[in-house]
């Protein structure tokens, strides 16, 4: 993966995580951590959400992570597919370490952990010129 992307995935903390069912898309905003081993994105959410239910209805799913920049010449941003995928309880523990690392604050309430395996990522970077794309697949 170009270390661009990879720098811009760690610096960012948001992702914007997008499910479809039955033709119907809705996204939710999450808290991310991202393992560069294993090219995941972790994140915590409640199991009665509509975007984990949907998720685990259909765990090919896409999203965005963003910074706010509205100069154009340093907007950057990310788009990705990837799938949610099942681990095992030992995955899940070195997982939550990672994501409590970043977000230590998340340890007061208790919440399912939820793994994005990325498959494809187009990064928009205006930085470089304007409309610069770098891609990266799996």
């Amino acid at each position: 993966m170009d270390k661009r992307i990879l720098k811009y995935i760690k610096h960012n903390k948001v992702f914007t995580f997008a499910t479809s069912i039955n033709n119907t898309p809705y996204c939710a905003n999450c808290f991310y951590a991202h393992d560069e081993e294993t090219n995941t994105l972790i994140f915590l959410s409640d199991n009665s959400t509509r975007h984990i239910k949907e998720a685990i209805e259909n765990s090919i799913v896409a999203g965005t992570i963003q910074n706010g920049v509205t100069i154009v010449s340093e907007i950057k941003g990310i788009q990705f597919r990837g799938e949610m995928i099942d681990i095992t309880e030992k995955e899940q523990q070195d997982f939550y370490s990672i994501y409590y690392k970043r977000f230590p604050f998340a340890k007061g309430k208790a919440s399912p952990i939820w793994i994005v395996k990325l498959n494809w990522i187009k990064m928009t970077d205006n930085s470089l010129g304007f409309g610069t794309k770098l891609i990266w697949e799996r």
